[in-house]
């Protein structure tokens, strides 16, 4: 009688197809890393400009500062030797950075950042942006354990008021930010120190210590007419200084004359 042989220690067969191996990736070099996504920076000129007079704000509040990066529409890898795995936020910074030449930063990679996203996230978002700022942007930034993210609505196509933001949580969930409201002014603080203000729709940062943040512009002109205003009052005095001298002189000739010299 023929005895059952017993099964394979490996079990029983199976049939279903076998699992496709994980494809390999080559390891890429920072040069391989493209610097921009080809997409405009805004979806309008309103857009854009406030993207840039914002970033200049804080550009020009963190200057001369190593350990501060500031950036702009800068594409952001979050996934190693992926080109495909990355974001662009609109304005970010990132504090306590490593000092590193600014070659070496044109694209951000999170893997050479300490594994984490910047601290402070802004998006100057819209309607047809909506999707990806309160969607895959939103999930991702909390992912990466970013700080503070921001959005913007210039125009209000969407957010009412036109400003929204979260800070990350004990939990490493994003939790919205409470607004005080003085007036016609909501108020919010920020981790950098700062205060943001939106007020008639119009979003600036805000420092407690010196007041409303100036973009480089903006300094190199108030410096213009400050030296404009002193060169006036210079000009004003030298004039008064003359004025003065001949009337001294007319008196001078008054009293010769009295004495009929």
């Amino acid at each position: 009688m023929n005895q059952v042989q017993p099964l394979p220690a490996t079990g029983p067969p199976d049939f279903r197809r076998p699992l496709a191996k994980p494809r390999r990736r080559p390891v890429l070099t920072r040069d391989d890393y493209p610097e921009s996504d080809g997409k405009p920076v805004g979806e309008t000129r309103l857009h854009v400009l406030v993207t840039f007079r914002l970033f200049g704000e804080l550009l020009f509040a963190h200057k001369g500062r190593d350990d501060v990066i500031v950036g702009c529409d800068q594409l952001m890898y979050y996934e190693q030797d992926n080109i495909r795995k990355f974001l662009v936020p609109d304005i970010f910074v990132a504090l306590g950075v490593q000092p590193r030449p600014d070659a070496e930063r044109q694209t951000w990679r999170i893997w050479e950042e300490g594994g984490y996203g910047p601290d402070f996230v802004l998006e100057v978002t819209s309607q047809s942006t909506r999707r990806h700022d309160e969607g895959r942007k939103h999930r991702i930034y909390e992912e990466l354990g970013v700080r503070e993210y921001w959005q913007y609505d210039p125009t209000a196509d969407y957010l009412k008021p036109e400003l929204k933001g979260h800070r990350l949580g004990p939990g490493g969930k994003f939790e919205p930010v409470a607004f005080e409201r003085r007036g016609g002014l909501l108020l919010a603080p920020s981790l950098l120190g700062l205060e943001l203000h939106l007020q008639d729709g119009n979003l600036r940062f805000f420092d407690p210590r010196h007041g409303y943040l100036h973009g480089h512009e903006e300094e190199a002109e108030a410096r213009q007419a400050a030296e404009r205003a002193q060169q006036a009052a210079e000009r004003a005095q030298r004039e008064a200084e003359d004025a003065r001298r001949v009337a001294e002189s007319r008196v001078a000739e008054l009293e010769r004359r009295l004495r009929g010299e």
